[in-house]
This record gives structure tokens, C-alpha cells and sequence, in this order.
């Protein structure tokens, strides 16, 4: 069930509605958007609630049928903004994430994030913990490379973005990070989700590997039943018989869930395609489509890099990568962020 607030509803009239739902041992989610305020009961199907309807400040009260409740436009018709620091993603600003696959050091994340911030970047992101196919591969700095992260946040001042892999892990992460991300092989960690969805700090939920696009989103419907609202959408692609490219990026996923949810959507080229030669054209293409932002893999030397170097752009291409999006940003009414200047 969803409950609608007029505009003109106070907040006491709002806190007495959810008082009364509670009392009656339902767990209602508040969600306050650019409409106005509405009230999402999720226990409550088939519950008579004509006597809520008539409280004041109420609007109306009407079942939802949808699968996923919280993430659906029926339940928020307006585009959810999710704000880190000054950032606002969803909105108007086209927004550019960057930066290596793995912390491997301080100097190779500093060097990178710098890079990143000059270029025009709005948002700095590394791997600290690494859930790698093979037991063998670099599996991440962990906690010192969250601090590494940290830093280069001080210095910079791009927030940061990174991968939290188990529920143990979560508070640990959440003290460094800014927006934490769920990986592909975890958006149905279902223990992770609930975790995650119960911090208030932005998510960022990678589809998986082989998961649908009502997968994706009953995954983010477990974050937000958490109460976490900040979530963001991420297609990297998925696997299908294509080998010519490491995945098949999704890029009709974009209208999809713009239609769908109310949440925003980022693309992930770099992991999309795997191979640095395609990863410009793909984040072209994610513009073009309407896409919120990408979150792209960038590396000082991705030759050596320990993490994907063969999908991360240098720093000559990712400079040019982020001249060529400014044209495309502009014909489909988007703003890139501002190169900042290196000298402040």
C-alpha cells in the first residue's frame, strides 16, 4: 500500500500517520520527494486502512501492485537525486566517476585521483577489497587501501566510491567510503543488501553477471526496505554467447529502468566491454542513451596494473574521453562537470 500526503501536510500530520501505522504493526518508509511526501506500507496488502485515509494531511491510500514497491514509479513518480557532498546525481549534471580497478598504492591512487579531479572527474572510485574469479589474483589492500582512499579524498577533495563484499565488512567501509558499491556477483547477497540498505550513506547496486532488469531492481527494493532511498542503478553488462567483448552492455536497460524506477542510472563501460579500445565509445553511448553518469576504470600505467589493466584507460584517454562527452552532454541536455583548476 502507498500513501499519498497532500503538499500542504504538515509534519505533524505526516508523524501521527506513521504512528498510527506503527501501533498497528506495520513498517512504514517515509519518502519525501519533489511531489511532496508519500508512505510506503509493505506488510500492509489487503489491510483495511480507510480509516487512515481519512486523517488529515492524507491525500489518498492505494495498493501497489508491483513487484518492487519503493524503487517503481508508482510509488515516486519524480527522479530520485541522490547527493554526495555537493554532487547531485539523477539531476541535471552528467556524472563521471573514475579511477583505477585496484588500490595498489598510495602514489598510484594519488597520482590517479588528481588526474581524474584536473580532468573534470566529480567522483573518484578504487577497489580496496577485491573478490577476484581466481584465489591467486590480488585481492585488494583492504583496510590500508580505504585509508589510501581517505586521503586522496583530503587532498583532492572527490569523494570516493568502493566495492563492500560481506555484511562484517560493511561498518568498516562505511567509515571511509562515500557512496558504497554492491558488485555484480553480490546484488543477490541478500545478507549484504540488508546491510548495506540499513547505512544511510548512497549505494551504488551493480546488475549481475546473468540477472534480469526485476532482478536488479528487487535487489534495490531490499536496500531501500531498509530504509536507505540514496540507491543508484549500475548496468555493466551481462553475459550472454557474445565473446568478441568481455560482456554485452545492456544500453537499453537505460529507458528501461528510467521508465520503471525512479532511481538514478549509472553505466559502467570498463567492465561492459574489457577492452580499453571500446570503453570511449560505449560511455559516448551512455550519454547519448540518458544515462545519469558512468563509472569508468582509468590507470597511470594499466600495462603493469595488478586489477584489469586491459580494460583501464590511460591518462591521455581518459583526458580525451572527457572532451568528447561534453558535445554529446550538451545535445541531450545534460552538464558536464567543470576541469578544475590545479593550481586550487
Amino acid at each position: 500500500m502507498i500513501i499519498v500526503m497532500n503538499e500542504s501536510a504538515t509534519l505533524s500530520e505526516l508523524g501521527q500517520v506513521i504512528k498510527v501505522l506503527e501501533d498497528r504493526g506495520f513498517h512504514p518508509r517515509p519518502s519525501h520527494g519533489q511531489s511532496g511526501t508519500v508512505i510506503g506500507v509493505m506488510d500492509a496488502a489487503g489491510s483495511d486502512l480507510a480509516d487512515v485515509a481519512a486523517m488529515p494531511g492524507v491525500q489518498q491510500v492505494s495498493p501497489l501492485s508491483s513487484k518492487f514497491k519503493l524503487v517503481s514509479r508508482g510509488f515516486q513518480d519524480a527522479p530520485t537525486v541522490v547527493r554526495v557532498g555537493d554532487i547531485e546525481i539523477g539531476g541535471k549534471d552528467f556524472v563521471v566517476m573514475a579511477g583505477p580497478c585496484a588500490v595498489e598504492s598510495k602514489d598510484q591512487f594519488l597520482t590517479t585521483a588528481r588526474h581524474v579531479r584536473d580532468c573534470g572527474g566529480n567522483i573518484v572510485r578504487g577497489g580496496a577489497f577485491k573478490p577476484r574469479t581466481s584465489p591467486y589474483s590480488f585481492q585488494g589492500l583492504r583496510e590500508e587501501g580505504l585509508q589510501i582512499m581517505a586521503a586522496a579524498r583530503e587532498e583532492t577533495g572527490l569523494p570516493v566510491v568502493t566495492e563492500v563484499i560481506s555484511p562484517e565488512t560493511v561498518p568498516l567501509v562505511t567509515r571511509y567510503a562515500d557512496i558504497l558499491q554492491i558488485g555484480a556477483r553480490n546484488m543477490q547477497n541478500y545478507a549484504l543488501l540488508d546491510a548495506v540498505g540499513s547505512q544511510r550513506k548512497p549505494v551504488l547496486l551493480k546488475r549481475g553477471l546473468m540477472s534480469t532488469i526485476e532482478e536488479m531492481l528487487l535487489a534495490a527494493e531490499y536496500l531501500m526496505s531498509n530504509g536507505n532511498n540514496q540507491v543508484m542503478l549500475c548496468e555493466r553488462g551481462i553475459r550472454t554467447f557474445e565473446r568478441a567483448t568481455r560482456n554485452t552492455l545492456d544500453l537499453s536497460a537505460v529507458p528501461v529502468l528510467k521508465e520503471a524506477s525512479h532511481l538514478p542510472v549509472i553505466i559502467d563501460p570498463s567492465h561492459a566491454v574489457g577492452y580499453v579500445a571500446y570503453v570511449d565509445a560505449m560511455a559516448r553511448a551512455a550519454v547519448a542513451a540518458g544515462a545519469d553518469g558512468i563509472i569508468v576504470e582509468t590507470h597511470p600505467d594499466p600495462a603493469n596494473a595488478l586489477s584489469d589493466g586491459q580494460q583501464s584507460l590511460d591518462f591521455p584517454a581518459f583526458a580525451r574521453m572527457m572532451e568528447g562527452l561534453k558535445p554529446i552532454a550538451e545535445a541531450v541536455g545534460r552538464r558536464m562537470p567543470a576541469v578544475a583548476d590545479p593550481a586550487t
